[in-house]
């Protein structure tokens, strides 16, 4: 038969601090004293004491740093034990807590019966110590020790007596200015022996002493007939909850806890409280403006004191994260926590054990899409109350916005519902979190808010400005005719160079050195195109017809088909341009990032005139443009010398079509040798130099001149000179001084053919009229009237 009515006192020492700073360093039990008292007869029945080997679990960070002390050292200066004499005696807590159970057992103790009580001096050796140690070990504690009495608390209820003895009659009522308060907490074992009048334990061991005078103390209270009735409790699991913008709330209660694990819930949060008592549904997990966590929370405890006991967990671990907890106040806590949504509140209210957030769902996604994602495959779980267990989260306007919130009714539903994550619903894969009640209606006050998706305000203070680095100005990237380039369209935002690269496969050892370019917005950011600089026309047409529409599908579950055209650098040039020519000095940055490389831009220097020995002529480069992008990778950086090649090779190509086009204006018609005839009034009258003076009998009636050495004729802009056969006076001699030096070329030998250019049919083949081509006539009518400003009259 089981003897009810039992008192167990509990003594708990780490290898840390203790008093008022038990627990609070984070440090591992290493002894427990259970005394076993009968309240009947205030006998002890049984006592054990436990040595407790430490694992190493707690203060990982602050382990790293210290020096590793001597195994005959003691582990506390209140406690006379080598670390080395605890790791050979003591045992696992899980061990320990095992054997105390099946020792109260063995004397016919029930300990989960109600009158089993366990007593400690103070909150901190259950809620500091070991509840924070067996959750952060996975120990289940039985339940007695979800429940006990403060001996503190126990005495000052025995001091302050009855409520009986409290009342005073309405006639006395002048005695109540003489009644005395409540006797204060006792700060000690040693406070409550002097206020008990009680003669302390002598001991040469500190933990020796403090246990037995807790049994003196205790059995002194059963004495006077006291009763271990107040009973503090310690929460099994967090309870959800809903708060109302409206609420009061005591600021006292509140604590914010920061650096938290992003993936954090409202569950393991409250687990890294365990031992303290959360409020319901006091775990509100703040959000980033993005809508993301921001790895902080609010919590809401009970009362002031447990709020006391969650500052001393400052810097204590989740993993080998260390997390700060700082005072909040209740207005931090509404802010965060507090529903205005009506649509929230009847969500909320149904009962639900299990709140999973959905993130990135099709627009257009209904809630049966939603049931059947979660109760098809392996592991299913039914929504609860089907249909109206789903929430979608919308706009002001009504649009949805990718998220949706679904309720569960059974804690066990929660890993199979996440067992989910990153499965797809269509053709998008969907995201899976552990919410809570708060997050669930600030995610819903945000999204009614119009303020959520308004552009950010400009800042007060200007940002500093960014550093400028040189980079290969735009158009002389995107230059030529020739159709040895290839545009990509449709890249996936996340694409990289080595993505380009894998995707074009054996194509890729065509691209020229660094001649993968990636175009972005005005933002900034990837636009979802690429321009590809190819060694020839016929690998850019290979490469487009060969990966035109083909898949790109190395980003998580997306497949993207990427559209490939072949093109030359001046139609990728009118691509960013918006078909506008560039500019000569552009003031906005270039949309094309330059091959990812850092290029020092050529020096200025003037044309010179070429000679007869080919001569490189640089070209002229505006001013170095800039990108806002991060600096590129050191292996980037030793691809410098190759761009720099490439940039000599077009700045040849550049300087030959310059030479080209320079000879072509300096390009004279040669006279015939026999042509000595004088020059003609009406040209002397122009203006013309004496070196025009022609020769007479030649058979070619037009002069091509340069335009920098002719004046300039009001109807001949072009410099093509029309002239009777007769005079031939429009044949300039190569051998004239002043050409030759202006020029720079050789004159002619004799013997050189001639060359002239004709201007109209007539004129052309005048010399050789006959019947045959007699019906060419002139057209009579506005003929001379049209074409007068660009003939001579004679014509």
């Amino acid at each position: 038969m089981l003897m009810p009515g039992h008192v167990v006192s509990l003594y708990v020492a780490t290898c840390g601090l203790g008093g008022p700073g038990l627990g609070s360093d984070e440090k591992e039990v290493v002894l427990l004293v259970y005394v076993i008292i009968d309240a009947s007869t205030t006998n002890i029945v049984g006592v054990q004491q436990y040595l407790v080997r430490p694992v190493g679990h707690f203060s990982n960070k602050e382990k790293a740093t210290e020096q590793p002390s001597s195994p005959d050292a003691l582990i506390s200066p209140e406690l006379s034990i080598t670390e080395s004499f605890l790791q050979v005696a003591g045992r696992p807590l899980g061990e320990v807590i095992d054997q105390f159970d099946a020792y109260a057992r063995s004397l016919s103790i029930d300990p989960t019966s109600p009158n089993f009580r366990i007593v400690t001096d103070g909150q901190l050796a259950l809620r500091q110590s070991l509840h924070p140690e067996a959750s952060a070990k996975d120990i289940q504690l039985p339940s007695y020790y979800w429940r006990f009495s403060d001996l503190r608390k126990e005495m000052v209820r025995c001091k302050s007596g009855d409520l009986s003895r409290a009342l005073i009659p309405i006639t006395d009522a002048k005695k109540l200015v003489n009644m005395p308060s409540l006797p204060p907490l006792p700060g000690s074992i040693a406070d409550m022996l002097t206020e008990l009048e009680l003669k302390p334990y002598s001991d040469s061991d500190f933990y020796v002493k403090e246990s037995r005078d807790m049994v003196t103390i205790i059995q002194a209270l059963l004495s006077a007939g006291h009763k271990f009735e107040c009973t503090e409790t310690i929460n099994l699991a967090l309870e959800p909850g809903i708060c109302s913008i409206d609420d009061e709330i005591d600021g006292s209660c509140i604590v914010r806890a920061r650096g938290l694990p992003w993936q954090s819930s409202d569950q393991d949060i409250a687990k890294f409280f365990r031992g303290l008592n959360v409020a319901k549904g006091g775990v509100a997990l703040c959000l980033s403006p993005q809508g993301r966590r921001n790895g902080e929370a609010l919590v809401r405890f009970v009362s002031q004191e447990h709020r006391d006991m969650a500052l001393k967990r400052h810097k204590h671990h989740i993993g080998n994260r260390y997390i700060e907890v700082y005072r909040a106040s209740g207005e931090d806590f509404l802010a965060v926590a507090g529903g205005a949504s009506n649509e929230a509140q009847a969500f909320l209210t149904k009962g639900a054990q299990v709140i999973i957030r959905m993130r990135g769902l099709p627009y257009d996604c209904t809630a049966k899409q939603v049931l059947d994602f979660f109760s098809t495959g392996d592991n299913p779980c039914q929504v609860l109350d089907g249909v109206d267990g789903v929430l979608f989260v919308k706009k002001p306007d009504g649009r949805a916005t990718g998220d949706a919130f679904v309720l569960f009714s059974n804690e066990s539903d929660a890993p199979n519902a996440l067992s989910r994550h990153r499965e797809s619903i269509g053709q998008r894969y969907i995201e899976l979190f552990r919410s809570t009640t708060a997050e669930v209606q600030q995610v819903l006050n945000r999204s009614m808010d119009p303020k959520t998706y308004e552009p950010p305000a400009p800042p007060l203070i200007p940002q500093l400005p960014q550093v400028q680095i040189p980079l290969v100005p735009q158009h002389v990237i995107t230059s030529g005719t020739s159709k040895d380039c290839i545009r990509l369209r449709g890249l996936p935002y996340e694409a990289k160079v080595e993505h380009i690269l894998h995707f074009l496969e054996d194509f890729a050892k065509h691209i020229v050195f660094q001649g993968v370019h990636m175009v972005y917005n005005a933002q900034g950011q990837p636009s979802g195109e690429a321009f590809i600089q190819m060694d020839s026309e016929t690998s850019a047409y290979a490469c487009a017809q060969q990966k035109h529409n083909k898949y790109m599908g190395s980003f998580g579950k997306k497949h993207r088909y990427i559209e490939v055209f072949q093109c030359s650098g001046d139609d990728m040039n009118l691509v960013l341009t918006g078909g506008l020519h560039s500019p000569a000095n552009p003031s906005k940055p270039p949309l094309l990032s330059p091959g990812m490389l850092h290029s020092s831009p050529a020096p200025q220097q003037k044309p010179t005139p070429p000679t007869s020995v080919p001569q490189q002529i640089p070209i002229s480069v505006p001013p170095p443009l800039t990108l806002s992008i991060q600096p590129p990778s050191p292996a980037l950086l030793a691809q410098q010398q190759a761009q720099f090649i490439a940039q000599q090779n077009l700045a040849r190509h550049s300087a030959a079509a310059a030479n080209e086009q320079l000879l072509l204006q300096n390009l004279t018609l040669m006279p015939h040798p026999a042509t000595t005839a004088a020059l003609p009034p009406h040209h002397a009258a122009m203006g013309y130099p004496p070196m025009f003076a022609a020769h007479a009998g030649a058979p070619h009636p037009f002069l091509f001149s340069p335009r920098a050495l002719l004046p300039a004729h009001p109807q001949f802009p072009m410099g093509i000179i029309p002239g009777p056969p007769a005079a031939l006076a429009h044949h300039m001699p190569l051998a004239h001084p002043s050409l030759t030096s202006a020029a720079g070329v050789m004159p002619p030998q004799p013997g050189t053919p001639v060359a002239s250019i004709k201007r109209s049919y007539e004129h052309a083949f005048q010399q050789e009229a006959t019947a045959g081509n007699a019906t060419k006539r002139h057209y009579p009518g506005t003929t001379a009237a049209i074409y007068a400003p660009f003939y001579p009259p004679n014509m």
